[in-house]
């Protein structure tokens, strides 16, 4: 127990000292200028209050259902005044769903030449849906992994600081995309796994193997985009960028960035994975040598990367469907659509990533084992330390939960 409580003054301690010194790479940053107002300044919620008409219009070759709606602005120097808008009888609609009395909207307000305000439809109001799936999510967590799914959920917020408050604005002031991107990989993973997993063998083996994977992918990605001739202009907001800002982004680094940050990201799940693994069996069995310790934990490896490679064609394909299902609408040559840098870009990242994950098996099985066997009488006591911190969980909940049910 005592060693326990020196062990988490020891973590607090840590991170008290990395918050420190980290804290200087999150100062706030005077953002450029941009020719661009702030997205959603020219909107306001409103309120559907009545379907005054519903129709069916022609606009081309498209018949569709339109609606005219009677609307209750809900801020603005216009708040409360009910105003006409018509929603479907201007342009074609991407989707079936239609208004109802009752639903909050956004809208935006504009003058004709002749001074009448009207309203226009901007989308529906999702946020507070998303806050109930957002909670829901929370507390399936919770519910399934406890103590270690709170240390996920803080990771996951301390990842989303990381990269609204250092990544992004550093690379808005001018700073090296490439380079902002691997100090934020840094950040993130020294201070994220130790959260999650705890300051143990296992998770030291996972660090240095991810530090390693990272400077292999980066330098796989840095020469496959070298090769290929990729500028980093294949995406639309990538050049929307450009065009708002009155600095220079260096593209092809924000490219390599990205790559490195999304590789980031499976390469976490697969490392821990792994790293995680290779101690549980040398938990099982402790007489295990090295090469067939090695080969137990590749076999568990080579299925994981199978499977999570396969994932990253998948998601990458199911991004991209639109554009495929038109380029095959167009009877376009598959051979000729992969010379496209947006396409391109695309097939490099997922074959980079793809790489990155294949290497990272090899390696972490390496690091880990070494980790494993040269300290394996600590290993065990870290192990026989948490299974011990697990069960005394484990029976506070039950003693909290018997109290409740006898009163």
């Amino acid at each position: 127990m005592n060693r326990n409580y020196f062990l988490w003054v020891f973590t607090l301690l840590v991170g008290f000292v990395a918050v420190f010194v980290l804290w200087q790479y999150f100062a706030p940053l005077e953002l450029p200028e941009a020719n661009i107002s702030p997205v959603g300044a020219e909107t306001a919620r409103a309120r559907v209050t009545e379907i005054i008409e519903e129709g069916e219009i022609s606009l081309g070759d498209v018949v569709q259902r339109y609606q005219i709606a009677r609307v209750e602005l809900l801020e603005g120097k216009y708040e409360g005044i009910p105003m006409e808008m018509d929603y479907g009888k201007r342009q074609i609609l991407s989707n079936t769903i239609y208004l109802q009395p009752g639903d909050t909207i956004l809208v935006t307000i504009g003058a004709r030449p002749d001074g009448i305000l009207t309203v226009y439809f901007v989308d529906f109001v999702r946020s507070h849906l998303l806050v109930w799936l957002t909670g829901l999510f929370v507390a399936v967590i919770l519910l399934i992994s406890r103590w270690k799914g709170l240390r996920s959920l803080l990771s996951m917020a301390f990842s989303l600081i990381v990269i609204i408050r250092y990544i992004i604005p550093h690379i808005l002031a001018g700073e090296d995309p490439l380079q902002v991107s691997i100090i934020g990989s840094v950040i993130l993973l020294g201070v994220t796994l130790y959260l999650t997993y705890g300051w143990n063998l296992k998770t030291h083996a996972a660090v240095v193997s991810m530090i390693f994977v990272l400077l292999i992918t980066g330098t796989l990605a840095g020469l496959a985009v070298f090769f290929t001739r990729l500028s980093g202009t294949g995406s639309e907001n990538t050049i929307f960028l450009i065009q708002t800002l009155n600095t220079q982004i260096n593209l092809r680094g924000l490219l390599l960035g990205g790559m490195i940050i999304g590789a980031l990201g499976v390469l976490d799940d697969l490392v821990t994975t792994q790293a995680s693994a290779v101690f549980e069996l040398h938990y099982a069995n402790a007489s295990f040598g090295f090469r067939p310790l090695f080969q137990s934990a590749m076999r568990i490896g080579q299925d994981h990367v199978a499977a999570t490679v396969n994932t990253l064609v998948l998601a990458y394909a199911g991004a991209s469907l639109p554009l495929m299902l038109l380029f095959s609408l167009a009877r376009g040559n598959y051979g000729d659509l992969v010379n496209f840098e947006f396409v391109a870009e695309e097939i490099v990242r997922t074959l980079v990533g793809s790489l990155g994950l294949v290497i990272a098996v090899p390696l972490t099985t390496a690091i880990a084992i070494l980790f494993a066997l040269r300290a394996g009488s600590q290993a065990e006591r870290d192990h026989q330390d948490n299974a011990k911190m697990d069960n005394e969980v484990a029976e506070r909940e039950a003693v909290v939960s018997h109290m409740g049910h006898r009163h």
